[in-house]
């Protein structure tokens, strides 16, 4: 496996000047989902502000609101983590943690503690990502893990987070239960640890199929 050296240039970049002028309500309004990642709030103050006032108008317009930690500790300490990302994760209808990241937000490395703490806090469902075991999502009446998929060869750890929240937002953008959702989410993971580069391996819609089974992967 391939843990690759990922080097941060935010400082005084485009998207660390993000602020909330930049926000339009009514095309917040026309989406059916928001995705946010705990990236964004560490960038700057103005990008903090930005999360907050995007989470507003969703939740005004009833749109569903999904949220992935992404904790990147070169950006920010622990406390600071923490607070900010809670604060958010307490706003929103889905929370997508890795198992270490639900671990230093929660102060549990349980899974099924993890989830209560997101789903009192009023979440609907919380997915915590195990890699290559898969995910564990839980609802107020339901839980499960979810197998992962065989990767042939490991090439490149970057992206699989982000390629899983694709493949689990395309699903429930189909209608899909959490179930199916989140196995697809592993599938397209599975399939960002093929290739070099973090989005390189995501796949075009016409290339998958969503009922293939747990095969080893090789491309």
């Amino acid at each position: 496996m391939k843990d690759p050296n990922i080097y941060y240039y935010r400082n005084h970049s485009a998207a660390s000047l993000l602020s909330p002028d930049d926000l339009d309500e009514n095309y917040l309004q026309s989406a059916k989902y928001l995705h946010l990642t705990g990236i964004t709030p560490a960038l700057s103050e103005s990008c903090k502000e930005t999360v907050d006032e995007a989470i507003k108008p969703a939740r005004k317009h009833e749109k569903t609101i999904i949220f992935d930690p992404n904790i990147r500790l070169k950006l920010w300490s622990k406390e600071k983590a923490r607070q900010v990302l809670m604060e958010i994760a307490g706003q929103v209808d889905s929370v997508l943690p890795g198992i270490e990241e639900g671990e230093l937000l929660t102060g549990s490395s349980d899974l099924e503690k993890i989830a209560k703490v997101f789903l009192n806090q009023g979440a609907k469902v919380v997915v915590v990502k195990l890699g290559s075991e898969g995910a564990y999502f839980a609802t107020e009446s339901e839980r499960a893990y979810v197998s992962g998929f065989q990767v042939g060869e490991v090439v490149d750890t970057d992206g699989s987070g982000d390629g899983f929240a694709a493949g689990f937002i395309s699903g429930l953008l189909r209608g899909w239960g959490y179930a199916k959702a989140v196995k697809f989410g592993n599938r397209i993971g599975a399939y960002a640890l093929s290739v070099e580069g973090d989005m390189e391996g995501y796949l075009f819609w016409g290339q998958v199929n969503p009922d293939q089974s747990q095969r080893i992967i090789s491309r």
